[in-house]
């Protein structure tokens, strides 16, 4: 499922026009970048939570020459699905 996708089953499941679900969508997008970006972790009851982790720095192999380079810690975000959204998985 792709952005479109999920903007058309808003639109369906909340009886909204494709317009007003395309902003809805955007708006949770927004506001969920905003949070991270703020430090914040976001949870959403019976979903998951997104927050933000970071990863260490360590030692790698360029896969093209062999040679050892050093990789910098840098941060990603890190989605932990909560136990409802696993059960029905």
């Amino acid at each position: 499922m792709n952005k479109g996708d999920l903007i058309e089953v808003v639109a369906d499941d909340a009886g909204l026009s494709k317009a007003d679900a395309t902003r809805a969508v955007d708006a949770v997008i927004s506001a969920v970048t905003k949070a991270l970006k703020a430090g914040k972790q976001v949870s959403l009851v019976g979903f998951g939570t997104f927050k933000i982790a970071t990863r260490r720095a360590r030692a790698g192999v360029n896969p093209k020459t062999g040679e050892k380079i050093k990789i910098k810690s840098s941060k990603t975000v890190k989605f932990v699905p909560g136990q409802a959204f696993k059960d029905l998985l």
